[in-house]
């Protein structure tokens, strides 16, 4: 039984530190996404986090599958291949930055030698490039090259990437596909598809506060470009998109995102009159929606749905859905309030979009969610609705409680009989050492059983006491829970 559990337990904790929920293929290969890459089919694993706040610091936790596990201690990290919605700080979905990221990685034959720090290679620049702008896969270049074939792993992307002018290859028929792709190229690559007019500072290649590195003369212009645009503000490792001469996969991938992003809501930049066709031809996609129901880090479970309405026509895919259409969606990862969490998290996902007869399904990656008129639920529904939740929370509480406890009494009686048995075993077979040895785990296993057993249950009445005064809080103040928490009649808008 203990080995049984310390696997589950190192299992769960595996998943934990990775911060993402991850599918087992059968086929051998892992991804965060619904299908494997090499088309067996996959079964998601979540990891849920529940009430249940300690004086000892630990919490009670689900690590969900189809069967069902309990674990009883640990921490859960927050996914990392998330982005927050704006005007929500713990409430995420799933990032564009990050889906490219973990397409990339779905495609190493070793996924462990991915590193999204490392320098990105031209290879994954063609990659970034064409899913950025939708281009199709091809994997029949109009020019050849001695290095991409049709058995290379991103000859489609590359192709795409080459035929619609978004980059080029050597002169000496090369793609180099292995090479990395220096930061001034990078640049020179946004360059040539934005329009921007660089600053005084941007000219002298100022990057908070300070020159830029490694940018070679026939690339400062190009630089100080897409320094003028902004669109480095949110990448990661500041420091190093000026100390170092390459940027990283992760860099590059935010970077784009947010290309993307200004271009399909914020709009502070026009695209170059000599930007790829492809660039030009790109369609951004921003869903403006109003929230149907309540979907909150204090009342939700993974595997929820909720639904909203359009409050503008969007075409997707060359279908047009007016202004009312339904907008699906789901529950993927909750982590509920808490002493070490204040409001919780929580993360969805938008699944799909139908008016009518008509359905499509959403990208499993937005660029960026903003929630622009917040709101707080009904005052009425909230004082009609507490005693229901909390009376729930506190059954789950007293339940996970008492099922802790029974566990715990399994194991040390277990222990203890086992101990106490080896005492005649022993004893009688000439080893009386062993055998009093063998009493004294015994004793230490009732001693130990009682420890848990009190530690336990003063945790849970700290649990009830801390469940029904948060519910309290929540009834009076909502705001103090509305980063976590996406209430009816909300507005976002879900750029993809």
């Amino acid at each position: 039984m203990k080995n049984f559990k310390t696997s589950i337990a190192a299992l769960a904790a595996v998943l934990m530190l990775s911060g993402a929920a991850y599918a087992d293929c059968g086929c051998g290969c892992k991804t965060t996404t619904d299908a494997c890459p090499c088309g067996a089919s996959c079964k998601q694993t979540n990891v849920e986090a529940y009430a249940h706040p300690s004086l000892f610091g630990s919490q009670t936790f689900e690590f969900s599958t189809d069967d069902g596990a309990y674990i009883t201690g640990g921490h859960i990290a927050k996914s990392k291949n998330s982005v927050g919605i704006r005007g929500k700080k713990n409430a995420a979905v799933q990032s564009w930055a990050n889906g490219v990221l973990n397409l990339i990685k779905s495609n190493y034959a070793n996924s462990d030698l991915f590193n999204p720090k490392m320098p990105i290679l031209r290879s994954e620049w063609a990659v970034v490039l064409s899913e950025a702008f939708n281009v199709p896969k091809n994997n029949a270049c109009t020019k050849k090259y001695t290095d991409i074939d049709a058995s290379y792993w991103a000859t489609g992307w590359i192709c795409g990437a080459l035929d619609t002018g978004m980059m080029i290859g050597y002169p000496s028929k090369a793609f180099k596909p292995d090479q990395p792709i220096t930061k001034a190229e990078v640049f020179a690559t946004i360059a040539q598809i934005v329009d921007a007019t660089p600053d005084s500072d941007d000219l002298a290649l100022q990057f908070n506060g300070k020159t830029v590195q490694y940018i070679p003369d026939w690339a400062k212009a190009a630089s100080a470009e897409v320094l003028a645009t902004r669109l480095l503000s949110n990448v990661p490792d500041q420091d190093k998109v000026i100390t170092d001469e390459y940027l990283s996969k992760e860099q590059v991938a935010y970077l784009v995102s947010a290309l993307r992003t200004d271009l399909a809501y914020y709009q502070t930049l026009s695209l170059d009159k000599n930007a790829p066709s492809a660039v030009k031809k790109y369609t951004p996609v921003a869903l403006t929606i109003k929230m149907n129901d309540r979907v909150s880090a204090r009342h939700s479970n993974i595997g929820d749905h909720f639904t909203a309405k359009t409050t503008k026509s969007v075409t997707i895919n060359d279908t047009t859905f007016p202004a009312g259409s339904t907008v699906n969606g789901r529950v993927v990862e909750v982590k509920r309030p808490g002493l070490d969490n204040n409001a919780g998290w929580i993360k969805v996902k938008f699944v799909d979009i139908v008016n009518g007869d008509t359905k499509v399904d959403f990208p499993k990656t937005l660029s960026e969610a903003t929630a622009t008129n917040s709101k707080s639920p009904f005052f009425l529904g909230r004082i009609i609705g507490a005693p229901l939740s909390t009376a729930g929370r506190i059954l789950g509480v007293v339940g996970r409680t008492g099922g802790t406890i029974s566990d715990t009494c399994g194991n040390r009686l277990e222990e203890t009989g086992d101990n106490w048995s080896n005492v005649f075993v022993e004893t009688l077979s000439g080893h009386p050492g062993s055998g009093v040895k063998s009493f004294g785990y015994g004793v230490w296993s009732v001693a130990k059983g009682i420890y848990d057993i009190t530690k336990t249950s003063v945790s849970g009445v700290f649990g009830v006491v801390y469940e029904v005064g948060d519910e309290l809080v929540y009834m009076i103040l909502p705001s103090a829970s509305n980063n976590s928490s996406l209430n009816p009649n909300e507005e976002l808008v879900i750029l993809f």
